[in-house]
C-alpha cells in the first residue's frame, strides 16, 4: 500500500488563549486544501487525519470529494499539541529569540525523551493505517513534525527533524504487509500550481 503523508494547509496565528492552541485554517489555507483535493481525489482510497483543526480542515475537502469520512487518529497529532500558541514557522523565523527557543525545544537534549515517545506514537499510528488499508493508497493529513518522525523511522535516521514540509506537501511511502517501508518521495509540491475546480 501507499501512504501519502500530507502536511496541513496554512493556519492562522493563535496566541494568548490560555489553553492549547488549535487554530483554524487561514483563507489561503482553505484554498490550499481545495487545490490538494482537486488534484488527489481521483487517486486516493481513504483519508486519515490528526485531530487538530488545521489537519481536519485540510482533510475535509479531500474526504468530501472521495465521499468518505476521514478517520481521526489522536497519535497523528503534532508533538507540541498542548502549546498555548501556534505561530507559523515563516512568522516565527522573524523573531530570532523565539526561533532559537523553538529550535532548542525540538532538537535540544532536554527534549530527547519527549521526541522518542512522540516518534513511537507516530509509528504506531502509521502501522495501524497500513494494517487497515492493504493494497490501497491512503492520504494521512498531519503535521510537519509527524511527517518528519514517520520518515525518519523509515529511513533509519536518529535525527527526527531533518526537513521542513511545505503546506499541503505530499511525502510518499510504500508499505508492505510484512513491515517493509520505502520512501518514494519527500515534500512534493507540484499541485500548488493547480487551481481548484
Amino acid at each position: 500500500m501507499e501512504l501519502l503523508l500530507v502536511r496541513h494547509a496554512l493556519p492562522v496565528r493563535l496566541e494568548g488563549a490560555g489553553v492549547p492552541a488549535d487554530p483554524h485554517l487561514s483563507a489561503e489555507g482553505r484554498d490550499q486544501a481545495e487545490r490538494l483535493a482537486a488534484v488527489w481525489a481521483g487517486d486516493v482510497d481513504a483519508v486519515w487525519t490528526s485531530p487538530l483543526q488545521r489537519a481536519r480542515e485540510t482533510a475535509a475537502p479531500l474526504a468530501a470529494a472521495l465521499g468518505v469520512e476521514a478517520v481521526v487518529d489522536d497519535d497523528l497529532a503534532e508533538m507540541d499539541r498542548d502549546a498555548d500558541a501556534y505561530i507559523p514557522l515563516e512568522e516565527l523565523r522573524r523573531d530570532p529569540l523565539a526561533w532559537a527557543e523553538a529550535v532548542e525545544a525540538w532538537v535540544g537534549p532536554e527534549g530527547a525523551a519527549l521526541r522518542a515517545a512522540f516518534r513511537r506514537r507516530v509509528v504506531a499510528a502509521v502501522d495501524r493505517i497500513v494494517a487497515a488499508h492493504r493494497g490501497q493508497r491512503v492520504a494521512v493529513v498531519c503535521h510537519g513534525g509527524t511527517i518528519n518522525a514517520a520518515l525518519a523511522e523509515v529511513l533509519g535516521l536518529e535525527e527526527q527533524l531533518f526537513f521542513e514540509p511545505g503546506y499541503t506537501s505530499v511525502s510518499r511511502v510504500l508499505a508492505g504487509a510484512g513491515g517493509a517501508r520505502q520512501v518514494l518521495s519527500v515534500n512534493e509540491t507540484w499541485h500548488w500550481d493547480r487551481r481548484a475546480t
